[in-house]
């Protein structure tokens, strides 16, 4: 006997398990590998209107600068003019995507130019989506190796 004919009530599938049922496994990996591919790209090259598609617009934003954290997109908007105007040929590489419930860990290294070379960083991101917009993203480095090139 179905179990779920009998007590008439449907089974609650995870938003995991449901995004496994739409996509299957390996689709959601290459879904996710797509749109963090398509992510980093636009933090390089100085192009904060590119940037600012991918997030929703009551997106949350925090990184080690901003300890505590941007609320919306217009301030983010601003934020990351300014941010990528002084970054423009840093290069960020994805090392791995880890899937959650709502969305995904990225682990991810920098390359980031300085007066003196440049300096690589490694960290990670904790993203959060709807919709394929990001609506919380924070951010986790060790700041000491670029501040002090």
């Amino acid at each position: 006997m179905d179990f779920r004919l009998a007590n008439k009530r449907p089974i609650r599938k995870s938003p995991v398990e449901s995004r496994r049922v739409c996509w299957g496994e390996q689709m959601n990996s290459q879904h996710l590998n797509e749109f963090c591919s398509r992510w980093l790209n636009a933090w390089t090259g100085n192009r904060p209107e590119k940037l600012i598609q991918f997030y929703s617009d009551d997106t949350y934003y925090r990184d080690p600068a901003r300890a505590d954290g941007i609320r919306g997109k217009k301030p983010l908007f601003e934020y990351f003019s300014k941010l990528l105007s002084k970054n423009p040929d840093w290069v960020w590489t994805a090392k791995e995507i880890i899937p959650t419930a709502k969305g995904f860990v990225l682990k991810w290294a920098a390359t980031i130019p300085t007066a003196s070379g440049s300096v690589t960083v490694e960290g990670l991101d904790i993203l959060e989506l709807s919709d394929d917009q990001i609506t919380r993203n924070e951010v986790y480095f060790d700041r000491s190796t670029l501040l002090s090139a």
